[in-house]
């Protein structure tokens, strides 16, 4: 199957990240919110984000040009109908995203591919609540999407062979780096990322070290980026605890608990950078 125009839903970091690579990949693209401001504040996030490969010498300013004039954006789920892909790019609640994935169905045409984004929910659960389960697969990208090479393509129990091709296919096209992964809570990289964001609350809590020390420490003696305190302000401190939250339910483990420091925060709405404050306070 050849992939030449994209959906996505969601408008969001995510969303507009995905909707900028695949037009930078020559794909057109149609991004999907609820509401015209959600859309406005995503084509100006992408916008700004093309800018800056200007800027880098990375894009020429007449392939952005392009790229942009590829997105169309609506509230419409009619507009669909022509894609040869979907990506469910919304919140991680289970049952916002069977809702969407319904509504997706009752437009796209019977070949087209219906992927999610999501970083720990079920795929195969995901694929139970449509009618054509073989067509659904995860399709993980990380943030920020036009930086992050890699994407997470999960197998479902019911994903055909043909929709995982296809969408490898893709992902190599968008200049990706894809690796397969079998259904399992969090996959790969979250299985192991969020359970270590969540262990440094913990350090954090009990007074161990400050966040600085803290990040600084896995900087500098684990070589790692960003720190992860700094790390969970960037992902969400609210996708944190309901990644840790998924973990524990599906695995029923207890060393899967949100320490009780990340649930505070959330609850005070310090949800990170999206917010203006998590750990850290941002301008």
């Amino acid at each position: 199957m050849t992939i030449e125009k994209l959906g996505v839903i969601g408008a969001g970091a995510m969303g507009n990240g995905i909707a900028q690579v695949a037009a930078v990949a020559g794909l057109d693209v149609v991004m999907i919110d609820v509401t015209d401001a959600a859309l406005a504040k995503g084509i100006s996030t992408l916008t700004a984000s093309l800018g800056r490969l200007v800027e880098k010498e990375k894009l020429a300013p007449a392939a952005r040009d392009v790229a942009l004039a590829r997105i169309e954006t609506s509230m419409d789920y009619r507009r669909l109908a022509a894609v040869d892909i979907v990506v469910e790019a919304a919140t991680e609640n289970l049952d916002v995203k069977v809702s969407i994935l319904k509504q997706i169905e009752s437009v796209a045409r019977r070949d087209a591919i219906i992927a999610s984004n999501t970083s720990s929910i079920s795929i195969t659960a995901l694929g139970a609540a449509i009618a054509e389960p073989s067509r659904f697969i995860g399709m993980h990208f990380f943030n920020p999407v036009p930086l992050m090479p890699l994407v997470e393509i999960i197998r479902g129990l019911q994903t055909s062979a043909a929709t995982a091709e296809a969408v490898r296919e893709l992902t190599v096209r968008l200049d990706k780096s894809p690796i397969g992964v079998t259904n399992s809570p969090g996959f790969v990289v979250n299985r192991i990322l969020v359970p270590m964001i969540n262990e440094a609350f913990f350090v954090l809590a009990e007074g161990v070290a400050t966040a600085e020390e803290i990040d600084a420490g896995m900087k500098l003696g684990a070589s790692h980026p960003i720190g992860p305190l700094a790390l969970a302000d960037l992902i969400g401190l609210d996708v944190c605890l309901s990644v840790m939250n998924v973990f524990l339910s599906d695995f029923g483990d207890s060393k899967y608990r949100a320490c009780p420091l990340l649930r505070e925060l959330v609850a005070a709405g310090r949800l990170g950078r999206k917010t203006g404050w998590g750990v850290y306070r941002y301008a």
